[in-house]
């Protein structure tokens, strides 16, 4: 079992920054942000996979987000700019052991955290 704990949401005005952060109890090969705005499905935001440091984003997302990793701290990151009121939503940590493939699609992976809390006034 993997425990995944979010943190960095917050309210910011729209053109800001926030960088959320996320701690898992252990290693897993692929980790993930997902989004899910009220009334709107969850959808991928980006993904980081421990081979090569491989990184995938959603296509609104490029530019503006990037995903990294800590492995020695088993922390993941997502450094959000230029946000808008249309980035807000709650912010879920991903895992996956498998890998990231196919991840930001289906949505289907093997650990997930609470969620943290982002609100972009405009």
């Amino acid at each position: 079992q993997v425990q995944l704990v979010e943190s960095g949401g917050g309210s910011v005005q729209a053109g800001g920054s926030l960088r959320l952060s996320c701690t898992a109890s252990t290693y897993t090969s692929c980790m993930a942000w997902f989004r899910q705005a009220p009334g709107k499905e969850r959808e991928g935001v980006a993904s980081i996979s421990s081979w090569r440091a491989s990184t995938y984003y959603a296509d609104s997302m490029k530019g503006r987000f990037t995903i990294s990793r800590d492995i020695a701290k088993n922390t993941l990151y997502l450094q959000m700019n230029s946000l808008s009121a249309e980035d807000t939503a709650m912010y879920y940590c991903a895992a996956r052991g498998s890998g990231c493939a196919g991840l930001m699609r289906s949505g289907e992976a093997d650990y997930w955290g609470q969620g943290t809390q982002v609100t972009v006034s405009p």
